[in-house]
Formats: C-alpha cells, structure tokens, sequence
C-alpha cells in the first residue's frame, strides 16, 4: 500500500531530513513512529500525504509511483488518506460537528446520511456537548478531538496521524487509542508518529524509530 525505497529528502539548500528511508506498509498494517524531536517524523508523513516531493528515491501510494502522479490525480489519491495534523488544521467559522463533517459532505453525502455518525464519533471523543462551538471557543485539547474525529470519519483506507495525544489528558488518550484500535481491526492502515510511549504500550504494533533522519525498524510491540 505505501512503499518507500531510498527516499531523501532535504529543503532548499539544507542538509537532508531523511536519508536512504526504504519500508513498506502493508495493508491493514498498524505502525508507531517514533524519534527523537527533528529525526524527521513529520516530514515522512507529509511524503505519504504526498504534500512534499522527496529529493530522491521512489515512494509507491496504493500501487502508485507518486512521481508519475499529474496535480490532478492527486485529490482523489488525498481523499483516501485521513491526516490528524499537529496544529489541528479546523475550518474556524465552521463548528465542530461541521469540521468533523466536511469529508463526507464533501464526497457528496446528505446531513441525513452522515448526521447519526458525526454525533456518535463526537461522543466518542468526549465532545458530545460541544459540537456546536467553533474551534476558536475550544480548548486545544478539544481542538485535537475535533481533528482526529474529522480524519477518521470516513473511515479511510490509510490513517496519519501526527502526535494526536500531545494535548490531551491520559483518559482521552485511551479513549483515542482504542478508536485508533478499532478503526485498523476494520481495514485501514494507521501510522502514528509519537513520543508517547504508554500510548505505544497501549497497542500491539510495529515500531519504526528514525534517528538523524534514518529508519530504525524494530519488532513488534509485546
């Protein structure tokens, strides 16, 4: 499903982020990344999310080479990948229901049709009593919510998600995880890069660590 081999990346003028990345993630497959802060982290999930080009090497996306890729494949190819971002991303003049609903409206689905999992994904999230205020009346913790319920609403087929429990209490954290959990039982490959390692203690899944901008890969979680 994604498929990296010898992939660097550098921006501008700069010394490379990543170096000689080579992985693979499988279908279905459930992945912790991990490094120390500036190991490049976020920069290889902005290369999955095809928002960067790499400098070098090939990255394949659902049996794609992304470098083929014309700009007007490239929605079609984001539609299918949900992205939790660190600075949360939220429409501020919308609510967080409707933040939490712009994904399925925008594959052409009716209120009536996605209004009954909104409000249960918003539950889930704790957020039940506030999906009616707009992101600037939340609290950064909430905001988070509001994010990670958004990225997984439509149930994609790979998940990204950029530290999702940084601002949040450790109860919220295990609610998220457990959603994290079950959203990869039914199908969809999650990536989560993280420092949080009672969040990785929570889930059985592979670990990749970079360090200085090289891949680490190390077994499964016990």
């Amino acid at each position: 499903m994604v498929r990296f081999e010898n992939v660097g990346m550098r921006y501008g003028g700069g010394a490379e982020v990543l170096r000689d990345v080579s992985f693979a993630l499988e279908p279905g497959s459930f992945t912790f990344l991990t490094g120390p802060s500036g190991a490049g982290k976020t920069t290889l999930l902005k290369l999955v999310f095809v928002a960067e080009k790499p400098s070098r090497g090939l990255i394949t996306l659902f049996d794609r080479d992304l470098s083929l890729l014309t700009r007007a494949e490239l929605p079609a190819l984001r539609r299918r990948i949900g992205v939790v971002y660190q600075e949360f991303r939220l429409l501020p003049h919308l609510t967080a229901f409707e933040n939490v609903a712009l994904p399925l409206r925008l594959a052409g689905l009716r209120e009536a049709e996605y209004s009954r999992d909104v409000r249960e994904l918003l539950d889930w999230v704790g957020l039940g009593d506030r999906m009616h205020h707009v992101p600037p009346t939340l609290s950064g913790g909430e905001q988070q919510r509001v994010a990670i319920a958004r990225a997984v609403v439509a149930k994609p087929d790979i998940l990204l998600a950029d530290e999702p429990t940084g601002n949040v209490d450790p109860d919220i954290a295990q609610r998220l995880i457990r959603l994290f959990v079950e959203l990869n039982r039914f199908g969809t490959t999650v990536m989560i890069a993280t420092h949080d390692r009672a969040l990785i203690a929570a889930a059985r899944a592979k670990e990749m660590r970079l360090v200085d901008g090289r891949l680490i890969e190390m077994g499964a979680q016990t």
